[in-house]
């Protein structure tokens, strides 16, 4: 995989963040995800417990138990009334946020619940746990579990159109499932460890980062696919922007971003935007616009604009690590959860 120093396109200053407030979780932000409405905002740490911030003031909405033995994953609904939680405890918990923030505890079928995610019409959560998937319904009733795999599933992910198809990683590729079927509906084979995926939003690609330092792009139609090679670490940061032209990847202290558009982005050459000193942590693409956010382990936070500005847009460095990030729906602000706990919202420049 070629390398390019940095984006084509005007250069510019970059601007330093607006702070609007920060909390705090006591422990390492292992997940961190906006309400529907932009207005809470609800962040888990490592530890277990999970806080739900008011988005405007800071104020602590919820103080939720959360997963004793650590929550893994978080997943707010379509129509925000349910906070789902996956954690080390072998349990998924459904909170609701219409009330006083009372659960309903679902078994995750493993002692250690990888992923749960909200379907895009939020009519069914699935989860992830050992070799198995389960498919709930909102009200908790479990509707379906699959047959164990091969290995460990990673990660699961919606067709980003459809509540009909999901994607799952796991050590020897990828699989596509249709929800309620006992097979997979197709298995894209490779002999390696996938460990995160992406669809791209017009469902063309699903984009995976893998143990070995490469990225993979698989053609949903037709299976073929693509391998991106040259990375310095494992890749477990991928983010599509609105179009599905770009896709971006970590992997290293470098954001390299794809250009999936015209033919694809077999024998191209990426951009690669460097401000990073130390490795990639998360990455996000606007949620309606160009931009696309980083954080890294250096404490940095850098705002990038792929087919505009050469460099960044906006630098902000931090006091700690940055673990997770994420655009509030509009775009209009940036929340950042620390290394040590912090919650940090910005205004977006």
């Amino acid at each position: 995989m070629s390398r390019v120093r940095t984006g084509t396109g005007r250069a510019g200053k970059p601007v330093s963040l607006a702070r609007v407030w920060t909390g705090d979780v006591g422990s390492y932000a292992s997940g961190l995800v906006w309400s529907p409405d932009g207005k809470q905002v609800a962040v888990s740490g490592i530890e277990g417990p999970v806080t739900v911030f008011d988005a405007a003031s800071g104020e602590r909405r919820h103080e939720l138990s959360g997963h004793g033995s650590g929550t893994t994953a978080l997943s707010w609904s379509p129509d925000g009334r349910l906070l789902a939680s996956a954690g080390q405890d072998g349990k998924v918990r459904l909170w609701s946020m219409t009330g006083t923030g009372g659960s309903q505890e679902l078994n995750g079928g493993s002692a250690w619940v990888e992923k749960a995610a909200w379907s895009p019409d939020g009519r069914y959560l699935v989860s992830a746990a050992g070799r198995r998937l389960r498919l709930w319904k909102p009200d908790g009733t479990l509707l379906w579990e699959s047959r164990d795999q091969q290995s460990t599933i990673t990660d699961v992910q919606w067709r980003p159109d459809s509540s009909r198809e999901l994607a799952t990683t796991a050590y020897g590729g990828l699989t596509l499932w249709k929800p309620g079927s006992p097979e997979p509906a197709r298995r894209f084979e490779w002999k390696g460890s996938s460990l995160v995926a992406a669809w791209s939003p017009n469902g063309k690609f699903i984009a995976t980062g893998d143990q070995d330092s490469t990225v993979h792009f698989w053609i949903s139609k037709t299976g073929h696919d693509l391998q991106m090679y040259g990375y310095p670490t494992k890749v477990r940061e991928l983010s599509w922007n609105t179009t599905s032209r770009y896709l971006a990847t970590g992997g290293g202290p470098a954001v390299t971003v794809w250009d999936c558009s015209g033919k694809g982005p077999a024998g191209s050459q990426p951009l690669a935007f460097e401000a990073h000193e130390d490795a990639v942590n998360d990455l996000a693409f606007g949620l309606r616009g160009p931009r696309l956010l980083s954080g890294g382990e250096d404490g940095l936070v850098a705002v990038w604009e792929p087919g505009g500005r050469s460099g960044a847009v906006a630098l902000q460095a931090l006091d700690t690590g940055v673990a997770r990030l994420a655009w509030a729906p509009g775009d209009k602000r940036i929340a950042v959860g620390g290394s040590d706990g912090t919650v940090t919202v910005f205004e977006a420049p």
